[in-house]
């Protein structure tokens, strides 16, 4: 084959403004092209947020004998890796909490949340439910932060417009839009999870999209983009903002995250009144009915705004609370209470036949663990006994929690009846592999 000689390099000339000079006036025709679309996205892009999270997978080298021990076999010798994956979220309130999926940060070593001006910040994990497939971070940062704006999903109707922003494939703050498809859909990820009651949308949605938020034609929240159809065209998933609503207050409960007892919980549908007055909100004074305005002077709009206040409560400090009461305003001054830790060895002996004592930080360092529990006793005929468990196996985790010690477990189990199936993952080290199980024991 002959090739023709070029006759010199080829060069490509670029026109750009002059240093200093004023970007070009909007034509006039920008106020007709500013659709519904680009005022929501306008409204929400700030308070969207990337998510790099540092993730440990294991990956099967060769096969063992110890794979049948668990109802969930993850069957072969296994060796980590670390990988970055990549996901969305939004925040959620002004001082750094942020919503994802679970998916997104479950198994993360680290993560980190990125702004559409490419400034980062590190974020730690405040509550996991792997169940509905929901996490909030909180940013770690010394400023506050645009919150998106929480809408309703009781009333969407099919055909809507909706809109999707995310990190599809690493393109960050990329908007889509479309309609919704469908309601109340149920999708079977696997044997042991199904999610109900999701949002369909042909809005397009790819992997990095998890996590980012799916909005109305009005920039509010309706929902949690979810997952896709890997078989499908234009078949996306998300959790409806409703769902999220009514698990807000368990997920950043004070009495769980802080072991407080302040005794108030306000209702999702209207987010200032209280539902629920015990311990020492009811001894204040505090009824079911009331309209709470402000804690400690800041006004109290939504319910995540008293429950995220109340996480930074000091113990024995009282909590001034401002209340309406039919035409009435009212004062009380709530003082929180210490709730004790449970026993997490006990329980762990109680349920499961267990007896655990935290890893050494020398072997949690060598695995690349946060922390762990070291098996050294197994009761025969116990849960763990039937499921196999034999000492030295290190557990790593627990239900949807990571242990790093004894309290931890204390405060996972502390609600387990008898019956209930809990998760359990292991690892057992060998010279050169770490051979890892994972399966669900029955609490006794």
């Amino acid at each position: 084959m002959k090739h023709r000689p070029t006759a010199g390099p080829v060069v490509l000339l670029f026109l750009a403004a002059s240093a200093g000079a004023a970007p070009p006036a909007p034509s006039p025709s920008m106020s007709a092209r500013r659709t519904p679309i680009v005022e929501a996205f306008e409204r929400a892009r700030d308070a969207v947020v990337n998510i790099s999270a540092t993730q440990i997978i294991e990956r099967s080298v060769r096969f063992t004998p110890f794979d049948d021990f668990f109802d969930w076999p993850l069957p072969g010798q296994r060796r980590q890796f670390k990988t970055n994956s990549l996901g969305s979220g939004f925040i959620i309130h002004p001082d750094g909490y942020v919503v994802t999926n679970a998916h997104v940060v479950a198994r993360a070593k680290d993560q980190k949340v990125i702004f559409a001006d490419k400034t980062e910040y590190p974020a730690v994990r405040v509550a996991v439910d792997e169940e509905h497939d929901l996490a909030i971070l909180r940013i770690q940062g010394d400023k506050t932060f645009p919150a998106i704006t929480l809408g309703r999903s009781h009333d969407l109707m099919i055909g809507e417009t909706v809109i999707a922003i995310g990190n599809p494939l690493g393109f960050q703050h990329t908007v889509t839009a479309g309609i919704i498809s469908a309601l109340d859909r149920t999708l079977e990820i696997n044997d042991q999870t199904v999610y109900q009651g999701l949002i369909q949308t042909d809005a397009p949605i790819n992997p990095g999209n998890s996590g980012g938020p799916l909005l109305n034609v009005l920039g509010e929240l309706i929902g949690i983009d979810t997952a896709i159809r890997g078989d499908a065209q234009n078949i996306g998933f998300a959790i409806p903002v409703d769902t999220l609503r009514k698990l807000m207050p368990e997920m950043l409960a004070v009495e769980k995250l802080r072991r407080l007892e302040v005794g108030i919980r306000l209702s999702w549908k209207s987010p200032t009144v209280v539902v629920e007055s015990t311990g020492p909100a009811a001894q204040a004074g505090v009824e079911t009915g009331d309209e709470l305005l402000r804690a400690d002077g800041r006004p109290i709009r939504h319910d995540v705004d008293y429950y995220i206040h109340v996480l930074n409560a000091a113990e024995q400090t009282p909590l001034v609370l401002e209340l309406r009461r039919g035409d009435r305003r009212i004062t009380a001054k709530v003082t929180p209470r210490r709730i004790p830790i449970p026993d997490g060895a006990k329980l762990m002996r109680e349920k499961f036949g267990l007896t655990v004592v935290p890893l050494a930080a020398r072997d949690a360092q060598a695995l690349d663990l946060p922390g762990g529990l070291r098996i050294t006793q197994v009761e025969p005929g116990s849960p763990a006994d039937r499921a196999g468990l034999v000492p030295n196996l290190i557990v790593v985790q627990l239900g949807q929690h990571f242990p790093k010690d004894l309290e931890e477990v204390g405060l996972t189990l502390e609600r387990v009846r008898r019956g209930d199936k809990v998760l359990i993952r292991v690892y057992e080290v060998q010279r050169n592999f770490v051979v890892a199980h994972g399966g669900a024991l029955i609490a006794r």
